[in-house]
């Protein structure tokens, strides 16, 4: 028993090592491994699910995939995804548009709007600053972030970006481009501890630095 078990083993910790002997099989392994997270034997395990479906599963699940590519696009007010040109956020005559929160992705967003405590609008910036990434400032959503404030229609910018170097670098840099316009500029209090990425923080504590939020200073 142990034999095996130290045999079963071994066969997992090599799984790179082994030729799979089928082709097909391993083109589909190496398309789901490409995905974030995802490793070659998690990526083995789903294929071997997926080949037990029907061919009519399978063709809902593939068509599920391309459907989202052609009609997914960014709203052309936010950023964020959506389905049509004005995303329901931005469309929504409920929420104060005299807000906007800037984040940096979709993710950010679905965290925020978890908590059920935010009532006006975002910004995707699409990114952050990072030079070892090579991400610069022409590189993210920020000329229409400028065009907004000097709308005159918007009161409050408020910077809701992971509290990590990169963040606080992206922040620095949105302040310095904001500072001379009309707008109360806030960013969250620190209750989201620093250098946690703001779409792992929990509802709680996110929404206790939303309502707590605070003007921001260099």
């Amino acid at each position: 028993m142990i034999y095996n078990r130290l045999f079963v083993t071994i066969n997992i910790l090599n799984f790179r090592e082994v030729k799979i002997s089928s082709k097909y099989i391993e083109q589909a392994v190496e398309q789901l491994s490409s995905l974030p997270g995802i490793g070659k034997r998690t990526a083995l395990r789903l294929v071997l699910q997926l080949l037990n479906r029907t061919d009519a599963e399978i063709e809902q699940f593939a068509g599920s995939f391309l459907e989202m590519k052609q009609h997914v696009k960014k709203c052309n007010s936010c950023g964020n995804v959506s389905d049509t040109e004005i995303c329901s956020i931005c469309s929504n005559e409920k929420r104060d548009h005299t807000v906007i929160c800037v984040v940096e992705d979709i993710r950010d967003i679905l965290a925020i709007e978890s908590t059920e405590t935010y009532k006006g609008i975002y910004h995707v910036l699409g990114g952050i600053i990072s030079p070892m990434d090579g991400i610069g400032p022409s590189d993210l959503n920020i000329s229409s972030l400028i065009e907004k404030a000097d709308s005159g229609h918007v009161n409050e910018i408020i910077f809701a970006l992971s509290p990590t170097m990169e963040g606080d670098t992206t922040n620095f840099y949105l302040y310095k481009k904001l500072a001379d316009k009309q707008v109360l500029i806030t960013t969250l209090s620190r209750g989201v501890a620093v250098g946690t990425e703001l779409q792992y923080a929990d509802e709680v504590t996110l929404s206790r630095s939303l309502l707590q939020r605070q003007p921001f200073k260099l």
